[in-house]
């Protein structure tokens, strides 16, 4: 008689590598933010699509793991960050090579280029963040509130979208938002600028270009945060109120400092989606996006160009109402 054992025990085996092959990881890491200029895709996916069916056209989604170095792309829920144009440009900024640092007085370690994310641990949970959230110092930087608040920030690096429809949303439900405004269109769009602040909005700092900081030297970085403070003069005639944002949530520790030493604090976020595209569920997407993430001190990110979150906007205001928030602004944390 023939032993079968090792044959059938290899078949067992074989069978076992096939199904661990075949299953899917889940996880919340979220991005946010604009696509970066210098990265070949946005930002990392969310959450694995399940395998499709044979008459299912769309691919399955990757899932990152919130203990590896964030590089892939944010899930469709996810927000990432505009060069120009949002739509076009992708998010995750590698670090520069040796040979393109730029110049300073930074460690090598300090100088290291991050992007910020968040991962969610569902509805009424505040998400975890980046482990470098340690390193900062006191007063750098705001990324969640605390209490029953919510605040609305949306960036402005890109294309201005429906403004007379957006202003009028915020109006008809009493609230006001903070608007990081990249000084390229503040130049463009005086006139809006002028309307954000008679609405009682907050303008905040995004640079002048829009460009990814982490490329530039620490005296065109220094250049463009103080051509914005004269461009929001010039037409504000008021000084800018103490906030920045990172373009493409793209940082390092080293730039964090610089930024604290100009006298202002960056602002990050806890709630964002993939907005620089339009989404294959519309305005649904948007607003489950913010919905299915809410938490006390929640700071959400929105670009403004994305026609799907203008249109989602007034029934996002209203649900966060209704679930018992308020809105607050940045002013919160200006000076803290």
């Amino acid at each position: 008689m023939k032993k079968t054992l090792p044959s059938v025990v290899l078949l067992v085996s074989l069978a076992a590598v096939a199904a661990a092959c075949s299953g899917s990881s889940s996880g919340g890491l979220q991005f946010g933010g604009s696509p970066s200029p210098s990265a070949g895709a946005s930002s990392p996916a969310a959450t694995a699509s399940p395998s499709p069916s044979p008459t299912a056209t769309p691919s399955p989604t990757a899932t990152p793991s919130p203990s590896v170095k964030p590089t892939e792309t944010p899930k469709p829920s996810e927000s990432a960050k505009p060069s120009v144009s949002p739509s076009k440009a992708p998010l995750v900024s590698p670090t520069p090579k040796a040979s393109e640092k730029p110049a300073g007085t930074g460690t090598e370690a300090s100088r290291k280029a991050v992007s910020w994310y968040y991962m969610k641990q569902g509805k009424g949970k505040v998400p975890n963040f980046p482990a470098e959230t340690k390193q900062y110092k006191k007063g750098q930087a705001v990324w969640v509130g605390t209490g029953k608040k919510v605040y609305l920030t949306l960036d402005t690096g890109g294309d201005l979208g429906d403004v007379d429809k957006m202003l009028k949303v915020l109006k008809d439900n009493g609230v006001h938002a903070t608007f990081f405004v990249a000084g390229y269109n503040a130049k463009a769009h005086p006139d809006f600028i002028r309307r954000l602040v008679n609405d009682g909005h907050m303008v905040g700092s995004h640079t002048m270009s829009h460009k990814d900081m982490t490329t530039v030297s620490d005296a065109e970085f220094k250049k463009e945060m103080l051509d914005f403070e004269k461009t929001y003069k010039d037409i504000t005639g008021k000084a800018v109120p103490p906030i920045f944002r990172f373009p493409y949530g793209t940082y390092s520790l080293h730039l964090l400092d610089l930024t604290a030493e100009l006298g202002y604090k960056s602002v990050f976020w806890s709630t964002a989606m993939r907005d620089w595209e339009p989404r294959a569920n519309g305005p649904d997407d948007a607003y489950n996006d913010i919905m299915n993430n809410l938490h006390d001190g929640n700071i959400i990110l929105m670009h403004q160009g994305s026609k799907d979150n203008i249109n989602a906007l007034d029934r996002i205001l209203k649900a966060i109402k209704k679930e018992g928030y308020e809105f607050g602004l940045l002013t919160d944390f200006a000076d803290r």
